[in-house]
């Protein structure tokens, strides 16, 4: 069976529910035809599994579609589900993206905070979190959430590009009827997020879903190989200190990626 490599890369290049669920962009169908209806769902769960989220303007700060060159903020009408259902006719490939808004979330024990740190293994933030003399019940930690995903129009090709929100960039080339292939020529992050964790959730054609996870090298890079016929969700979560000027203490950031890798 051919397998195919792909690259993770991690930057930071930008400062409603915990993110200990992922959030993620799932087309209905990763390669669709030149004039064919696309639409895809924005979804909140783990492992490919999840509730459905209607379009509510009041909660998005970036949604676009972006092919080539060309980028176009998508409008949507309010509680639509799918949230997404753009009238597409160029061919090329489709990089979908979505930000949230900033949510806030009050913490009144460690030991909820602490779940979330060990269930998304960002290591030792209660030695961070002491050291800045934060409270241990009491705080509040925000988070926004950053979602891209690669669908195939027509007879495409092409690659991801930096968005200018991404924590994951330089995904692999994708290709008509291929998919993602060796990603050699992957973006280098700047700055990179290294020692960063990765979970890879790896949805096979009968369903089943495995899980695997990745630490960033020095290069804020993780390696994988994909297989034909599986469509893939990326998710790391970066927590960092929040502004001074904010209320929360903890300032998270989580990011998905999913993209379908094609027969040949």
């Amino acid at each position: 069976m051919l397998r195919l490599l792909f690259v993770i890369a991690l930057c930071l290049s930008r400062p409603g529910l915990s993110l200990a669920h992922e959030f993620w962009i799932e087309p209905e169908k990763y390669q669709v035809e030149t004039n064919e209806p696309l639409s895809a769902n924005l979804v909140i769960g783990q492992g490919f599994e999840g509730s459905l989220q209607m379009f509510f303007d009041t909660r998005i700060e970036r949604f676009e579609l972006r092919q080539g060159h060309q980028v176009a903020p998508y409008a949507g009408r309010m509680g639509d589900i799918p949230a997404l259902t753009p009238e597409l006719s160029d061919p090329g490939l489709l990089v979908i993206v979505h930000q949230t808004q900033p949510s806030s979330l009050k913490y009144h024990d460690w030991a909820t905070f602490q779940a979330f740190i060990d269930e998304k293994d960002l290591g030792d933030v209660r030695s961070r979190h002491n050291a800045r003399g934060l409270p241990k019940s009491g705080f509040y930690e925000s988070y926004t959430r950053f979602a891209k995903a690669l669908v195939a129009i027509g007879e495409s090709q092409g690659a991801d590009r930096r968005t200018g929100m991404d924590i994951i960039t330089g995904a692999p080339p994708l290709y008509r009827r291929l998919g993602p292939r060796p990603a050699h020529s992957a973006l280098e992050p700047r700055p990179p997020l290294t020692e960063t964790q990765i979970t890879v959730f790896d949805h096979a054609p009968d369903g089943l879903v495995s899980v695997k996870r990745y630490i960033g090298d020095h290069s804020g890079r993780a390696v994988d190989h994909t297989t034909p016929g599986h469509s893939y969700l990326l998710a790391p979560v970066v927590p960092r200190p929040a502004p001074q000027d904010s209320e929360a203490v903890w300032d998270t950031l989580g990011a998905s990626l999913t993209f379908f890798v094609g027969q040949r």
